[in-house]
């Protein structure tokens, strides 16, 4: 596997998936506000996300999101507001309206010219049906014995995930 393969989805965000993250879903605990499981991994609603330094539109902003659909992870709950990690690891507060249940996933590859193979099944050897790069986002479907069914805007299919 190549070091790109083993970089796609740094942030998998699947129920199931045993891999990335996983650690997390061991301890979870109940959202105070929402009595969801705490971490959890969600998306951003909106084209344009406000991150706050503190939950509450009276706090300032830390950051602007820019892009549907990107990858979070819910890591505290106040009232209406979710404390969220991004890929980055920048964390701050965001509404919890602009924020979506859909599990999602970014391909993070070091460099630039990296290429994440999609497969067509769930096996090294099935054809390749896309090759990613960095920054690209998909639904993560399902997951399985370490593959996770994908697809985004133009690729559909599976990805190994360590």
């Amino acid at each position: 596997m190549t070091h790109a393969n083993r970089a796609l989805f740094a942030m998998i965000f699947a129920a199931s998936a045993a891999g990335l993250w996983a650690g997390a879903a061991c301890a979870q605990s109940a959202g105070s506000a929402s009595g969801l499981p705490v971490p959890r991994f969600v998306s951003l609603k909106a084209d344009k996300v406000n991150m706050h330094i503190g939950p509450a539109k009276t706090y300032e902003v830390k950051w602007l999101y820019q892009r549907a659909g990107l990858p979070v992870e819910i890591t505290a709950e106040f009232e209406n507001w979710r404390r969220i990690r991004d890929a980055d690891g920048a964390e701050g507060w965001v509404y919890h309206s602009l924020l979506s249940g859909r599990r999602a996933g970014m391909v993070t590859a070091k460099a630039a010219e990296e290429l994440v193979e999609v497969r067509e099944k769930p096996d090294a050897a099935s054809a390749v049906t896309a090759k990613l790069e960095r920054g690209v986002i998909g639904v993560v479907k399902r997951c399985n014995d370490g593959w996770c069914a994908i697809n985004g805007r133009g690729f559909e299919g599976n990805e190994k995930v360590d």
